[in-house]
C-alpha cells in the first residue's frame, strides 16, 4: 500500500495539505485494476496504455499515471507544474508525468526508503524464481515476507512488488532480471538490496548481452550494490560466481558442493519425482535432510535458501520446515498420458545450463526416455556450441531424441556423433511438424517425455496437443 502525498513527494518534492489518500497497488494492465489500485499507463512497443484508462478506472482504479495529455476526456492534474494545486478533484483522476516508467521507479524507490524492510536481491542465469520461492518460504518461518510474483522481475515489474510492500511486511525477496548492463543496477538503486544472492552465470541473453563475460559483469552489479554490512550469497562451485567475491564490500557466504563453501551439501541422492536427499554441512554441524524438490540441481537451490535463512537468524528447524513447504516445482509439470506415459513439461523457456539439467532430470528417471527439444535462442556467439553440448548429452541421456527447429540440426548432429541410433533421432522444421508426429507415434506406458524449449518457440503447444491425443 501506498499513498498520493509519496507519489506527489518522489515526484514533485511537495505534498498535500489536505487529508492523504491511499492506493493498494499498482498495475500496468488495465484488466488487473482492481478497487483502490493505480494504473500505470506505459507505451509500449506493441500497445499503449493510455487506450486502457477508461477500462482501468470501470475495473475500480482511483487514479492513473500517465504522460500524455488526457485532459480531454479524464480529470488530470499536471504534475510537471511548479506548483500543486490547493486541493485535488475527486476519484478517479489521471497524474501526468514527463515518463511513466521512470515515475513508477521513482515512487517506488522512495516508497522503499520510508519502510523498514530487509530486502534479498536474487540474480542469475538459472534458478532465479525457483530460488526467490524457496528463500520467501524458509524466511516466512519468522518473518513477514514479500515476494515478486510471476516474471515482475524487470524495471516495472520490481517497482510494482514494492509497491505492494506496506509497514507490516519486515523482508522482501526480489527476483532480479537480466538482460543488457547496467539493469541490474537500475533495480538495485530501487531496491537497495542488503542481502544479493547469485545462482550462477551462463549463456541465456549473449545476443542482447554480449558475451559471458559482460553476463557475468551485469550479475555482479548486484555484489556491488551491497552495503558493507551486507551479505553476498554466491555459488563456490561456478567459476564466474566466485570471483565476484572481489567486486563487493559485504561479507561474502559461499554455497555449494566443495568443502571450502561455507555451507555445502554431499552425499545426493535423487529420488526422481519424490524428491532429493543430501547431507548439510555447516561449520561443525551436519544435518540429513529430503526435501521435494526434483533433480540434483535442485540442491544448490536449497543451499541458497538455506543459506539466506542462517544469515536471517532462522533456526535449522524452522529452515527444514521452509525448504519442505516448497513443493511446486516452477515452471515445471508432470502428467500421464491415458496409456500411462510420464510427460515433464519444461516448456518454459531454455538455455544450455537449464537444458542440461532438465537431463540430468530425465536421466533420473525409470523407463524409455524421450526428450522433445526446441532451440534455445538468444544465445548469440554462443549458439552452435551450446546446441553441441545439449546434443551430447542428449546422446548420454535419452533413448530418443525429437529436435524442432532450424538451430537444432547442430544438436541432431552432435547426438548421432554421440552415437545415438539415427532411427531414434527425429528432426522437424516446425512445431506443427513435431505435433503431427507425435500423434502418429503416440506414447505409451514405461516412456518418459520430456519436452523443453525457448519460449519463442512455443513448444507448449506440443504439450496441449499430446495432452488431446495420447
Amino acid at each position: 500500500m501506498f499513498s498520493l502525498n509519496e507519489i506527489l513527494e518522489a515526484l514533485t518534492g511537495q505534498q498535500l495539505a489536505e487529508k492523504n489518500r491511499f492506493f493498494s497497488e499498482a498495475v500496468v494492465d488495465s484488466r488487473q485494476a482492481i478497487s483502490g489500485s493505480m494504473f500505470v499507463a506505459i507505451a509500449g512497443e506493441n500497445t499503449d496504455g493510455h487506450q486502457f484508462i477508461g477500462e482501468a478506472f470501470r475495473r475500480g482504479a482511483l487514479a492513473a499515471l500517465v504522460q500524455e495529455d488526457t485532459s480531454d476526456k479524464f480529470t488530470t492534474v499536471d504534475l510537471r507544474t511548479e506548483k500543486l494545486p490547493e486541493s485535488f478533484p475527486p476519484f478517479p483522476f489521471c497524474l501526468r508525468v514527463d515518463n511513466t516508467v521512470a515515475a513508477l521507479q521513482k515512487t517506488a524507490a522512495f516508497h522503499r526508503d520510508r519502510l523498514n524492510l530487509k530486502v534479498i536481491g536474487i540474480t542469475g542465469t538459472v534458478g532465479k524464481s525457483t530460488t526467490k520461492e524457496l528463500i520467501a518460504e524458509v524466511l516466512s518461518q519468522k518473518y513477514h515476507t514479500l515476494k515478486n510474483t510471476g516474471n515482475l522481475n524487470n524495471e516495472i515489474g520490481l517497482p510494482l512488488t514494492l509497491l505492494r510492500a506496506g509497514k507490516g511486511h519486515q523482508v522482501a525477496v526480489l527476483e532480479m532480471g537480466f538482460y543488457v548492463p547496467g539493469e541490474i543496477k537500475l533495480l538495485c538503486d530501487i531496491s537497495k538490496p542488503e542481502i544479493g544472492v547469485i545462482t550462477n552465470v551462463g549463456t541465456v541473453h549473449a545476443e542482447r548481452a554480449g558475451s559471458i563475460e559482460v553476463i557475468a559483469a551485469g550479475k555482479s552489479e548486484l555484489v556491488q550494490a551491497l552495503p558493507k554490512d551486507g551479505y553476498a550469497i554466491l555459488n563456490y562451485d561456478d567459476p564466474w560466481v566466485r570471483p565476484m567475491a572481489e567486486k563487493t564490500l559485504a561479507h561474502v557466504f559461499y554455497y555449494g558442493l566443495d568443502p571450502k563453501a561455507d555451507l555445502w551439501a554431499d552425499q545426493i541422492e535423487s529420488h526422481g519425482l519424490e524428491g532429493i536427499r543430501f547431507c548439510f554441512h555447516y561449520q561443525n554441524e551436519s544435518f540429513f535432510v529430503r526435501i521435494p524438490l526434483i533433480g540434483r540441481h535442485s540442491v544448490h537451490t536449497a543451499l541458497r535458501a538455506a543459506a539466506v535463512g542462517k544469515i536471517m537468524g532462522i533456526s535449522w528447524e524452522d529452515i527444514f520446515m521452509g525448504l519442505n513447504r516448497g513443493q511446486s516445482q516452477l515452471r515445471m509439470a508432470v502428467m500421464h498420458s491415458e496409456d500411462g506415459a510420464m510427460i515433464i513439461d519444461d516448456t518454459y523457456n531454455a538455455s544450455p545450463e537449464s537444458v542440461m539439467a532438465a537431463l540430468n532430470l530425465l536421466q533420473e528417471m525409470d523407463g524409455y526416455k524421450i526428450a522433445i527439444l526446441g532451440e534455445m535462442r538468444e544465445l548469440g556467439q554462443y549458439e552452435e556450441n551450446g546446441h553441441i553440448l545439449v546434443g551430447a548429452r542428449a546422446a548420454e541421456v535419452c533413448d530418443e531424441l525429437i529436435a524442432v527447429g532450424e538451430k537444432t540440426k547442430k544438436m541432431v548432429s552432435s547426438a548421432l556423433k554421440g552415437g545415438m541410433d539415427p532411427q531414434r533421432v527425429k528432426w522437424f522444421a516446425t512445431v506443427q511438424e513435431t505435433i503431427e508426429y507425435t500423434r502418429q507415434r503416440g506414447f505409451k506406458k514405461g516412456e518418459v517425455v520430456l519436452i523443453k524449449g525457448s519460449r519463442g518457440m512455443q513448444m507448449e503447444r506440443i504439450v496441449e496437443a499430446m495432452e488431446r491425443i495420447i
